[in-house]
């Protein structure tokens, strides 16, 4: 076979689900610190039920800052905590804990090797308690803030 693969733009894509509303669990946590010193917990999202039940959806995180802490209180609440007072949490506490998540793509050109990335990625308010159907609507009106909660990290990779 002969083919001009000069024409093959290249792309790293770490999608195993397409676009759409998955029931998702914590299956993993790490924990590191944000740009600006801040605690941030990443995790990954794993797809409990359906044709795409195992698989990762995306890697998300928390960052426990002024400006992310709006997001990490929706967050933690679509995930079952009491978020109305004074709590104490460990990043551990997440593990297993789920919630009705909406996945998009995401898309960007690395700006150190060139290639165009591909990802998942959960909108500023794509979370929602399991079996709540307004959730899609809701993800796509921006809250404070806007956009992905950690666009500005997708140097670091998927997660």
């Amino acid at each position: 076979m002969h083919y001009d693969f000069s024409t093959v733009e290249d792309q790293d894509s770490f999608n195993s689900v397409p676009e759409g509303q998955y029931s998702c669990r914590i299956a993993e946590v790490r924990t590191g610190q944000s740009r600006d010193g801040s605690e941030r917990w990443r995790f990954r999202l794993e797809v409990v039920d359906g044709d795409y039940a195992g698989r990762t959806a995306a890697w998300d995180s928390l960052t426990w800052s002024d400006r992310g802490i709006f997001r990490v209180k929706k967050v933690l609440e679509a995930l079952g905590f009491d978020v109305e007072g004074e709590m104490e949490i460990d990043s551990q506490d997440l593990m297993g804990r789920r919630a009705t998540v909406v996945l998009e793509t995401e898309e960007w050109e690395d700006a150190i090797s060139g290639r165009r990335q591909i990802r998942m990625s959960v909108p500023y308010l794509g979370y929602a308690p399991c079996g709540d159907d307004g959730l899609v609507a809701q993800a796509n009106g921006v809250g404070a803030g806007g956009g992905s909660s950690e666009e500005a990290e997708r140097s670091e990779g998927p997660f």
